[in-house]
């Protein structure tokens, strides 16, 4: 499954391949007990065997994003919900420097729906 997931990255053009591929590596350093994997063609990132957010790319605006599983308890300005009753999407340019801070907020936000409970995590070790 890991080659999957690493075709997905590859698979695209630059320098949207590399926003991705540094995107990764900023959501696998917030936690030791994050973990990557694919779901529904897309990187998928979980926490405790919970996804909260997956790597996309806007088919229309041809720009990676950062979707949030669980947005709609995320009141982050940052974040467009569009049409979506759960998930918010953060998008990033992959011409400019990232904006580290709001997107390092927008993940330990996310991350501490689950570290403090109002989200349940599974136990279970797959």
């Amino acid at each position: 499954m890991f080659e999957t997931v690493e075709n997905y990255y590859h698979s695209k053009k630059e320098p949207i391949k590399s926003c991705l591929l540094a995107l990764k590596e900023i959501i696998l350093r917030l936690d030791p007990l994050i973990t990557e994997t694919q779901k529904w063609g897309m990187p998928c990132f979980c926490y405790k065997n919970r996804i909260f957010c997956y790597l996309s790319i806007d088919s229309k605006k041809d720009i990676p994003y950062i979707m949030m599983v669980e947005g709609r308890h995320l009141d982050i300005p940052a974040l467009q919900s569009g049409n979506r009753s759960k998930m918010k999407v953060f998008y990033v340019d992959p011409n400019a420097d990232f904006d580290l801070v709001t997107i390092n907020h927008i993940m330990q936000e996310a991350l501490n729906l689950y570290r403090n409970g109002l989200l349940k995590t599974s136990t279970k070790n797959t």
